[in-house]
């Protein structure tokens, strides 16, 4: 049995949206999600088609066109510190930059979204416990936190994505459980519940539906904000290791030449902000997509 709607138990319920596809005129209503989904799907094609477009091997050094200028016929965004092609670079860079957002994203979403969900319903010692370890968490800033986790695991790629994952996690907690207070209140949990169903239906197949758009939402805001604490960390020298094409170690390398050589930093910096702003917007226009106050203004 599904859950009941709602609107069922008012008596003036709000007339049906016109039109077959009222998400995607929301959508495309939307500059700023329009921009975004353009940006992420641009870098998203060019990670995915490198190998095709990489007009040299992003791991060939030639010190002696080191710190070329961009735009030159054979480089044509230049050359790095090591003579290395820094377009080719970028585009299998873009790999990994959407490899370490995306993935730490999901995985902290199951894993603080399942917490989140069962000592929200549940409540009692194991909820206030589970909110006392988040708010030890939340004490350390995210990088700080992250740092230390990415130092005591060793550099790489994987301490990288577990260092994300652990920094992520409680706030993913925090935004489900919130939902699930607001949702176990409202009447079409009490019908379930009379209804003799089990705790497990009520949570998985009543609440958690009711409550997916502020986690869609978060869960895009918050990858925008993992490419920054990504590319933070490999900055610092724990995500992946020279001489894999990685923007954070890109820009971390490119630092020492920007008296003599600023493109060399500044170019996979502005990717970095490029990325983190898609996935922002995209946030913002899932927010505006999912938010039903919106949808009852459509025509």
């Amino acid at each position: 049995m599904s859950s009941p709607n709602l609107d069922a138990f008012s008596s003036s319920p709000e007339p049906a949206v016109s039109g077959s596809r009222p998400w995607i005129r929301r959508l495309l209503g939307n500059a700023g999600a329009v921009v975004g989904l353009a940006l992420l799907t641009s870098i998203a094609i060019a990670a995915a088609f490198a190998g095709w477009l990489a007009p040299h091997d992003p791991l060939l050094a030639n010190p002696a066109i080191r710190h070329l200028s961009p735009f030159t016929p054979v480089h044509w965004l230049g050359t790095d510190e090591l003579g290395r092609d820094i377009l080719s670079r970028l585009l299998f860079g873009a790999r990994l930059a959407l490899l370490v957002a995306v993935v730490p994203t999901l995985l902290a979403l199951l894993a603080g979204g399942c917490i989140g969900l069962v000592v929200g319903y549940m409540g009692g010692a194991s909820d206030s416990a589970t909110m006392r370890v988040f708010d030890v968490m939340f004490a350390f800033p995210g990088i700080l936190l992250a740092l230390g986790i990415g130092a005591a695991l060793g550099p790489g790629l994987g301490s990288m994505i577990i260092a994300i994952v652990v920094v992520t996690i409680p706030a993913f907690g925090r935004v489900v459980r919130g939902g699930v207070l607001a949702a176990k209140r409202e009447l079409y949990v009490e019908a379930a519940r009379s209804l003799g169903y089990s705790h497990w239906r009520v949570a998985a197949r009543h609440i958690l539906p009711n409550i997916l758009g502020p986690i869609v939402v978060y869960a895009t805001l918050q990858t925008g904000r993992n490419v920054i604490l990504a590319a933070s960390l490999s900055f610092l020298g724990l995500g992946p290791q020279p001489p894999t094409p990685d923007w954070g170690q890109m820009l971390s390398s490119g630092r020492t030449a920007l008296a003599v050589a600023p493109h060399v930093a500044t170019i996979p910096g502005l990717a970095i902000v490029l990325l983190a702003i898609a996935f922002n917007l995209m946030g913002d226009g899932a927010r505006d997509l999912l938010d039903p106050r919106l949808k009852r203004q459509l025509p």
